[in-house]
């Protein structure tokens, strides 16, 4: 059994309960509350960037509209994307012209901190959109700018963090895992959408099936199930725990939570709170 002071954390879109998510103010948060690594979702601008944001849009998280990879990356960094959240930024964590960040630029971040940290990346591809296409730039433009950093593909490395790839669409774990050991590539998952819970045979449920097969058969070695579906299919999970999978489950905010995963031998926990949860696994 895990106990709580062994579990690592990576915070959620960096420490996104307090400040805007994917925000250099987020990310340095995180990092100073002690996150053993920061999750981020990436998407391509139009001039070929990789750019942190988790919704194909701005609209949500930004004074802009209209989708991200329909503007450059200068106009995207013309965008207040922290003000949404009615949280000051504080000193020394950037004005708001600094807040949006590259790839390039959370590396830089994450290297700046001087210790061991993870990079959890997850490729947004719409699962539950039907018809949804997988463009294959998106993680061909993301792997090209990593090693441009230095990054060593057989260990996932640059420098002193470690990188991930994480997707709930199982073609793209696929492509990845065909690339990288197994052990650096995370399934996401979550329990089919009501709507489509009587309809296996439609698309979702295809890729939801597929999504059990890739972790059944260990194409990825990281499982990434949301705390929803693990407490709903907890045996299901002893028995990809049992068969070596790691387990980074999404989104752990609560004491209740956190106390589940340490019980089923969970490793990570992935939270918009880091230093809440640091706290309670460093009091445990």
């Amino acid at each position: 059994m895990a106990t709580l002071g062994s579990m690592q954390i990576i915070a959620h879109r960096g420490a996104s309960g307090q400040y805007a998510e994917h925000t250099r103010a987020a990310y340095l948060r995180a990092l100073a509350d002690g996150a053993d690594g920061v999750e981020c979702d990436v998407h391509l601008s139009s001039d070929g960037q990789v750019v942190l944001m988790h919704d194909d849009t701005v609209d949500r998280t930004s004074d802009g509209t209209g989708p991200v990879a329909g503007k450059t990356l200068a106009e995207l960094r013309a965008l207040d994307i922290s003000s949404w959240k009615g949280v000051a930024l504080p000193d020394g964590y950037g004005a708001v012209a600094d807040q949006l960040l590259t790839l390039a630029e959370i590396l830089d971040l994450l290297r700046a901190a001087g210790r061991p940290v993870k990079l959890a990346i997850e490729f947004k591809y719409d699962v539950f959109t039907p018809g949804t296409r997988v463009d294959p730039a998106l993680v061909d433009r993301t792997l090209a700018g990593l090693a441009a950093a230095g990054w060593v593909a057989a260990t996932s490395t640059v420098d002193q963090v470690a990188v991930s790839f994480m997707s709930f669409h199982p073609d793209v774990v696929r492509r990845i895992a065909a690339n990288l050991p197994a052990r650096h590539v995370c399934q996401l998952i979550d329990d089919l959408p009501a709507d489509s819970a009587g309809d296996p045979t439609g698309e979702y449920g295809r890729l939801f099936a597929d999504a059990l097969t890739v972790l059944d058969d260990g194409v990825a070695q990281l499982a990434g199930p949301g705390i929803g579906f693990l407490r709903a299919h907890t045996e299901r999970a002893r028995g990809w725990l049992a068969a070596g999978r790691r387990f980074r489950v999404w989104t752990v905010n609560t004491p209740e939570d956190l106390d589940f995963c340490r019980d089923l031998g969970v490793a990570e926990v992935t939270t918009d709170w880091p230093g809440r949860i640091r706290g309670l696994t460093a009091h445990a």
